[in-house]
């Protein structure tokens, strides 16, 4: 195995926080799909401690943070009881073989179907406007649809939002998670806002980058002040057009985020404390690097 200009590689042992890793070898989170009726079963239990090595690191599939978070059939969820429970074999039989394992939490906002919510509404964003026919949703009975056209959530709902992080982190914990991924990236809820050519808003969460990234900051400051922040990471995906987040000036969006995230206090810092998984890489941004190459990888939906 090659090594990098530091002596390292892959396989060095890395101190990722208050986490001691024997590898630099990252499991992404790729949706699979297996947990009936939004419960983790054996399936899921069998295909997370398949892939756990001692002092490996593990990021679950993106898992649900409220009834409303769906846009696939059986996707696990962290919201209720039943599925806390559930996680807690899942994680104990991880934790077996020696692993960190981080829960991901994720909303997909607009990128869902009445067939997923609650009372068959419309799935919520920041934006009343549909993705395009260019994307299709995979359905319950396994064909493909059309994705149908959002309610734009009012501003007096967005902390409702915020409050969901928050508690879906609170789960993990309780169910015996190490930490959590919060789920920013590739044209999902947190994404919505972050991205211009979605975010149509003409409140305080719209128009400048600042407003933009309002909600994600919220969600990581809630999330941070229910977990800490060295349990906590932050996927994001600034150049990506997946589900037509597109941006004209995406690469501000990176900058922008690390230099709020480090004024704020409970934070801690993107740059510091706060890990960010990007599409087709996955590296810590805490000092010294996980890993500084770039690794391509099988994608799943949440990706």
């Amino acid at each position: 195995m090659a090594e990098n200009r530091t002596g390292t590689s892959l396989f060095s042992p890395f101190k990722m926080g208050k986490f001691s890793l024997s590898h630099r070898v990252v499991l992404a989170p790729m949706t699979r799909c297996r947990a009936l009726n939004g419960i983790p079963g054996d399936a899921v239990a069998e295909y997370y401690t398949q892939r756990s090595t001692p002092g490996g690191f593990l990021i679950t599939e993106g898992t649900l943070i409220s009834p409303s978070a769906p846009g696939f059939p059986h996707v696990p969820g962290i919201y209720s009881d039943a599925q806390v429970e559930a996680w807690k074999k899942v994680v104990d039989a991880v934790h077996a073989k020696g692993s960190v394992l981080f829960c991901q939490l994720w909303h997909v906002g607009r990128a869902s179907h009445q067939v997923y919510q609650p009372g068959g509404v419309p799935p919520i964003s920041s934006t009343n406007k549909p993705i395009s026919n260019r994307w299709r949703i995979l359905m319950p009975d396994g064909t493909y649809g059309i994705y149908p056209a959002p309610r734009a959530l009012k501003t007096s709902e967005i902390l409702e939002v915020v409050e969901h992080y928050r508690q879906a982190s609170l789960n993990a914990i309780r169910a015996g998670f190490d930490g959590v991924e919060i789920h920013g990236a590739h044209g999902y809820l947190i994404d919505q806002f972050l991205k211009k050519g979605i975010n149509d808003r003409a409140d305080e969460y719209g128009g400048s980058i600042e407003n933009r990234c309002r909600f994600m900051m919220q969600v990581i400051q809630a999330v941070v002040s229910g977990v800490g922040a060295d349990r906590v990471a932050f996927r994001m995906s600034p150049a990506i057009d997946h589900l037509d987040a597109t941006d004209s000036d995406p690469i501000q969006l990176r900058p922008f985020s690390d230099r709020e995230n480090e004024q704020t206090p409970a934070a801690g810092g993107l740059e510091t404390r706060v890990p960010a998984c990007h599409s087709a890489t996955l590296y810590s941004f805490w000092p010294n690097r996980v890993t500084q190459n770039w690794h391509r990888r099988r994608r799943g939906p949440d990706d």
